[in-house]
């Protein structure tokens, strides 16, 4: 545990001045760390809960996820454990994997899809979201929660009894995904070069709205790499919000740079990270057909990227990456999605106490 010692001593380092400075949200949030008892019965709200040693237990139960998966399909350990999924906004991969990673895992799932033209009369008859997750514990061992308005899952975890995993909360944060995404990008260049390297990661597209940018980028910023080279890539009204670039100022670890040129952007890069422009968070469409299309991932392009570029992409797409790049074996973003599963199934094991 050499390793984690010396990165949350970096962390510290990098402007932080006390362990609760760095690593928890508010007095509702729990320090996760390498010690498995701290994740059991605790929410995940933002990815500042976590520490180095923490995302280095996650990985090492991620991975044994993965193994177990690929010999025997899962196993039995959440036999007889209920997780609600509860989700105000659609939701493909985010909803699917989760419950796959809970029956992997031998328990059962409740879904309710709680938006407008969902099939849960909560919302509708005027019930408050606290009120909802408090009610659905009573059935159910966690809950995952996916909410339009930002700050609202911690604000349900806040009464909660039983663990809440922050499945998204507006433009907010994604946590797992960042989670998983870190993962990925940890298992196609290595760990060890993770560590003791500095790593190029470019973040295109909509920087604005993603909050799986948001999170992903405090997440390296937190993760103990040795050194990571930031480059903000996007249209000039989808930029990286100040609050995110703020937080990453505090981190001797972080080096950013913002470009709109995204063959620029890639020259020497390890990781291109791309993001779709989300037409759901604009208030016209004209707005939206003004930045859509602003940056495509080519064959062209890939023609001019590094040899060992990964591409990673949290999908859907909706024609930033062209097909014809899905043969190419940079392009990772369908392993990445597989990832997820295996990274939501370590959460779900450490959070009920059976990692």
């Amino acid at each position: 545990h050499l390793f984690c010692i010396i990165t949350e001593r970096r962390l510290r380092a990098g402007g932080a001045r006390s362990k609760r400075d760095i690593i928890t949200m508010g007095e509702d949030t729990s320090i996760l760390t390498k010690e498995p008892e701290s994740w059991n019965g605790s929410h995940l709200i933002s990815v500042t809960q976590v520490t180095p040693c923490g995302l280095a237990l996650l990985h090492e139960v991620a991975c044994s996820m993965r193994d177990l998966v690929r010999s025997t399909g899962g196993d039995d350990r959440l036999k007889h454990r209920i997780l609600a999924t509860v989700f105000y906004e659609a939701s493909t991969r985010t909803s699917c994997s989760f419950q796959a990673a809970m029956k992997r895992l031998g328990g059962e799932v409740i879904h309710v899809d709680a938006g407008k033209s969902g099939n849960s009369s909560a919302g509708k008859k005027g019930e408050t979201l606290t009120d909802t997750i408090n009610c659905l514990e009573c059935y159910a061992d966690v809950t995952v929660l996916r909410h339009p308005v930002v700050g609202s899952v911690k604000e349900a975890a806040s009464k909660a009894v039983k663990p809440v995993i922050n499945a998204g909360d507006g433009i907010g944060e994604h946590p797992t995904q960042a989670l998983l995404d870190l993962f990925t990008i940890w298992d196609e260049l290595g760990v060890d070069r993770c560590k003791n390297e500095t790593i190029t990661i470019v973040l295109l597209g909509d920087l604005k709205h993603g909050r799986t940018v948001h999170s992903l980028a405090k997440l390296l910023a937190r993760s103990g790499m040795k050194k990571v080279v930031l480059k903000l890539c996007s249209p000039a009204s989808l930029t990286m919000p100040d609050y995110v670039k703020e937080y990453l100022q505090k981190y001797e670890n972080i080096v950013t740079v913002e470009t709109f040129d995204l063959k620029d952007a890639i020259d020497g890069s390890d990781v291109l990270y791309v993001t779709r422009v989300q037409k759901e968070r604009f208030e016209s469409e004209e707005a939206y057909n003004a930045v859509k299309g602003a940056y495509i991932v080519d064959k062209e392009l890939m023609e001019t990227a590094p040899g060992g570029m990964v591409v990673m992409h949290p999908l859907p797409r909706v024609g930033e990456i062209s097909e014809e790049i899905d043969s190419d074996p940079r392009a990772a973003y369908f392993r990445q999605m597989e990832n997820g599963m295996f990274v939501r199934m370590a959460i779900l094991a450490l959070v009920l106490g059976k990692p």
